[in-house]
């Protein structure tokens, strides 16, 4: 029996694999760095941004193994469909990292060198500038309030005038009934007129509603009484 060993790395030189690889981790290391910089959440992980610079060297050793050899393509796209991923992406601005790894690893990969080096030194100092002017935005700062009152409509009425009084705007999110129907639990998103404070609500909303609990939450403190 005979076997015909063919090794079909011939088909690109040892200097083609090391400058392609060696780029991808350079470039795919600066884009996770660049990420580390301009996180501002508590959400970061350190295995994300190593998984950014991994993706990028294996797209550009896929791109390597595929050239321009359309069945070569096919079949890695048939082996990598049965990959499947169940960690949810934590930011939307994380899926656009993703993709940009993959753009590095993919001009590295078919030896587009200077689009490859190019790219990533535009769009991360895009990124840069982005952060550190803060752009996009937006203070508008809203509070969600929940508010517990006797099934009387004469105390919904109530809780709407203070709301009126404090809230530049308000509107109802949802009104479900709580221990066993004796109380009527109230769901507002809100946003305070400027000068008025959280608690100012909070105290206004327990002179109307018998004492009962209110709740105001915002994205900088709760007021819990």
């Amino acid at each position: 029996m005979n076997f015909d060993f063919q090794d079909l790395s011939g088909t690109f030189s040892t200097l083609d694999i090391v400058v392609a690889l060696a780029l991808s981790f350079v470039l795919s290391a600066t884009i996770g760095w660049v990420y580390r910089f301009t996180h501002k959440n508590v959400s970061y992980s350190q295995s994300y941004v190593q998984t950014l610079v991994l993706v990028g060297m294996v797209i550009a050793l896929i791109m390597l193994v595929v050239g321009s050899n359309i069945a070569r393509a096919f079949a890695l796209v048939g082996a990598l469909s049965v990959v499947r991923f169940r960690n949810a992406i934590k930011e939307t601005r994380d899926v656009g990292f993703i993709f940009l790894v993959m753009a590095v690893g993919m001009t590295t990969g078919t030896r587009f060198y200077v689009l490859a080096i190019a790219a990533t030194v535009t769009i991360c100092l895009v990124l840069i500038v982005m952060s550190k002017m803060n752009w996009y935005k937006l203070d508008v700062q809203r509070q969600v309030v929940k508010v517990q009152v006797p099934p009387e409509q004469a105390y919904a009425a109530r809780i709407e005038d203070v709301l009126i009084e404090f809230c530049s705007e308000h509107e109802l999110v949802s009104t479900e009934s709580v221990r066993a129907g004796a109380l009527n639990e109230m769901y507002f998103t809100a946003q305070l007129k400027k000068g008025r404070k959280s608690g100012d609500l909070v105290s206004a909303l327990n002179e109307v509603n018998s004492g009962q609990r209110v709740t105001v939450l915002t994205g900088y403190d709760q007021t819990d009484l």
